[in-house]
Order: structure tokens, then sequence, then C-alpha cells
């Protein structure tokens, strides 16, 4: 009988409310997904922040733009496999060692409605805005812009008639508490790499 994998160790990088960290914090504790959050790090006091500490995870609040050393220190120090960025709004410099594992979720289809300033309800009032029928979400590798790097998955919900951002957003987020757990999965388990997902 193979023994179980190592949990992988997630380093995870916020700026606001917490609620991806914290829904992957459930997917680890329900046994959804193989892993530990070693770290967390949030580019200013916030309240996800405060919910990581709450849990009792370390939590670093590192504000600006990181450099690249910086980060490469940090993950070597704690033993970093992978970053999920869970709302981060600072652009992160990849260190070497972490080139195909970093990766983000987006709240909407990529590769449209993305980019500098597309985040929170910004991007849920852009797709409102272009009629489009449906919206979603988007996880994807990191690379050195935003929204940009390989597609890993998405998943899908429609825009309704009378949505507002905050009626989208809440709609969005129940596909993301989904996706995020489901590609990270993926990623840990070696089902899905960088160099095998198209641009």
């Amino acid at each position: 009988m193979t023994a179980p994998a190592q949990p992988a160790r997630l380093a995870v990088f916020l700026s606001g409310g917490g609620r991806t960290m914290v829904n992957l914090l459930e997917a680890i504790r329900r046994g959804g997904l193989n892993a530990t959050i070693g770290l967390v790090i949030a580019s200013r006091e916030c309240a996800g922040a405060e919910r990581a500490r709450a849990a009792g995870l370390n939590t670093l609040v590192r504000p600006g733009v990181l450099p690249r050393e910086v980060v490469s220190g940090l993950l070597a120090d704690h033993g970093i496999d992978w970053v999920p960025l869970a709302g981060y709004l600072k652009l992160l410099a990849i260190p070497p060692s972490h080139v195909g594992r970093v990766v983000n979720i987006h709240p909407a289809l990529l590769p449209r409605f993305g980019g500098p300033g597309m985040h929170g309800h910004h991007v849920h009032e852009a797709v409102l805005a272009s009629g489009e029928p449906h919206s979603g979400c988007t996880v994807h590798f990191c690379d050195e812009r935003f929204d940009t790097g390989p597609i890993i998955l998405q998943r899908r919900c429609p825009v309704l008639p009378g949505d507002t951002a905050e009626t989208l957003a809440a709609r969005v987020f129940e596909e993301e508490r989904i996706a995020y757990p489901e590609a990270l999965s993926q990623l840990i388990e070696g089902r899905v790499r960088m160099d095998a997902v198209s641009r």
C-alpha cells in the first residue's frame, strides 16, 4: 500500500478580507486538499491578516512590492512548495525556485476582464457593462504581468437580469470556492503543469 504523499506547504498572499484563504483552509480541514498553510503574507493590515492570525497561521505583513530576493528568502525559510494568491493586489516578483508554482484566482473568465486595476467590484461592473451572458472564475499560473499566465481551469455561472456587482460577485465566489481547491489539488498531485497548459 502506497503511503500518502506529504502535504504540500502553501504560502497564501492576500490584501483584503481573506475569504479565499479561509476557503482553502476549510478545504484542507475537510480533507479535500492535501496541503498545509505554512505562511500567510499580507500586503497591509487587513481582515485577511486578522483571520489568518485567528486561525493560528504564521502571518506576516509586508507592504509594498516585494523584491524578488525577499520573496525567495521567505519561501525558502518556510519550506514553501506552492504560492496561491488570494486577492493579493501587488505584482509578485516570482523567484526562479517557484516559477510554475505561483497561481492566482481571478473573478472573471480570462483573458477578458483582467489586467491592472481589474479586481473586486471593478471586474463585475465591467462584466455587467459588457452585456456578457456568463461570468465565472479563472485559476491560472502567474507570470510577470497581471492575469496573463496560462489557464489551469475555469468555472462559469450565468449573469442574471437585474444583477448588480454585488449579486454577481456572490455567484462567482461560489464557483471560486470549488475551483481553487480543485486546481491546487491537480497541481499538487502532478495532474497539470505549467509547460503543459496553453496560454
